[in-house]
């Protein structure tokens, strides 16, 4: 088990950026930020990041969540705020309260939970706390296989309460003009998958059944695996970035007309269907998207993975991945962490992504943390992010 890394800025606060053209620089503007009001959470899944971590559990308190909404008023236009990280979203006992105000600061808002906690209660507050988008973990289609990712779940209930929302959302307001058909609301539903060896082949019935609750978006994402037996679960165990390898370029064809799987097992690099199998892709979403990240405990991080110290297996490889926190907003407020001028370099230094392909390579003791690498990049160096390299991905 790796240990917590001290929590003080990795550079200095005091001095900001000043280049007005760069602050107005759309990829360097606050867009979206990712809040985690809590990490606790009700389920022990064996997907989760708790299986190889021992960080203090909490919930954000009053004090950081002012200090996120007086931070907001910084940028221009508000930016989109994202309730969710490494807990349940639902278990946090002012987590109402804090969409409605994230709301009246003029974000989106966005909610992430894995069903459990949606009660009617919880559905109609947050109906009327006009919430823009819900999405909903949902690893499985059949109660056998959730509940194996899933432990403490039941699908069953998960899917009544995920229909009780919609009944709500699109229930009569008692109008005279009212159909039933045009919800009052403006919220949307989403499902999020975690795809492995165990449950890709319930993923069309997971969409079928995603039409009938009446979701609009689905995103679907790799499993990270937090421990070496979940290593066993991936459906990317071939990353290899073709440098130097030979071009294979095939022509549009029905998708069951060849095997990916299998030409992946040979020495050539492919163009298949448009797109390339087995490149590098070195584009970071956080980054492009002008992300950032605060924990339950006020800490600023430039993404998810750095959000938290933890441990995985990528490729089979065991990969210690340190925090990298940027400052707390209660001391330092979030406009001066943002503009910062070392978090403004970090962030130029990754849309540039100077890293190696450690995703693709692996042949040095350099890839067993997020420390430094072997080009000379020093801490955080990104090149075993798998992010990075558009296998995992966020709502």
């Amino acid at each position: 088990m790796i240990s917590i890394s001290n929590k003080k800025p990795f550079g200095n606060i005091n001095e900001k950026v000043e280049d007005i053209n760069l602050k107005k620089n759309n990829q360097f503007n606050l867009h979206k930020l990712y809040i985690e009001p809590t990490n606790f959470c009700n389920l022990n899944c064996r997907t989760c990041v708790r299986n190889s971590w021992n960080e203090p559990l909490g919930h954000m308190s009053d004090v950081t969540w002012k200090s996120v909404l007086k931070g907001l008023r910084d940028f221009s236009p508000t930016p989109k705020i994202f309730f969710g990280g490494f807990g349940e979203p639902l278990s946090h006992p002012r987590i109402i309260e804090m969409v409605i105000q994230a709301k009246q600061m003029g974000a989106t808002v966005e909610l992430i939970t894995n069903g459990t906690l949606l009660t009617p209660e919880i559905s109609e507050e947050l109906l009327e706390a006009k919430i823009d988008l819900l999405w909903v973990s949902l690893d499985g289609a059949t109660p056998e296989s959730y509940s194996d990712i899933r432990s403490g779940a039941n699908l069953s209930k998960v899917i009544n309460n995920i229909a009780q929302f919609n009944e709500k959302l699109f229930s009569c307001d008692g109008s005279a003009s009212c159909c039933g058909y045009i919800s009052k609301y403006k919220t949307q539903l989403g499902i999020a998958f975690v795809a492995m060896k165990s449950n890709i082949g319930e993923l069309p019935a997971v969409l079928s059944l995603g039409q009938q609750l009446g979701v609009k978006h689905l995103m679907v994402t790799n499993v990270l695996p937090y421990t070496e037996e979940m290593g066993k679960e991936i459906l990317y165990s071939n990353l290899r970035d073709g440098i130097d390898c030979p071009s294979l370029t095939l022509p549009r064809m029905s998708k069951n007309s060849i095997s990916l799987d299998q030409l992946n097992k040979t020495v050539y690099q492919i163009n298949w269907m448009g797109g390339n199998a087995g490149n590098i892709i070195n584009h970071c979403p956080f980054i492009v998207n002008g992300a950032g990240v605060v924990s339950w405990d006020g800490n600023l991080s430039p993404c998810l993975p750095l959000m938290h110290s933890h441990t995985s297996y990528v490729l089979g490889r065991e990969y210690n991945s340190q925090q990298w926190v940027i400052g707390n907003i209660y001391e330092h407020g979030l406009g001066d962490l943002w503009w910062s001028s070392e978090h403004m370099a970090f962030r130029e230094r990754v849309n540039v992504f100077p890293f190696p392909p450690c995703t693709s390579c692996g042949g040095c003791e350099l890839v067993d943390d997020n420390k430094d690498d072997c080009y000379g990049n020093k801490f955080p160096v990104c090149g075993n992010c798998l992010w990075a390299q558009g296998v995992i991905q966020c709502p």
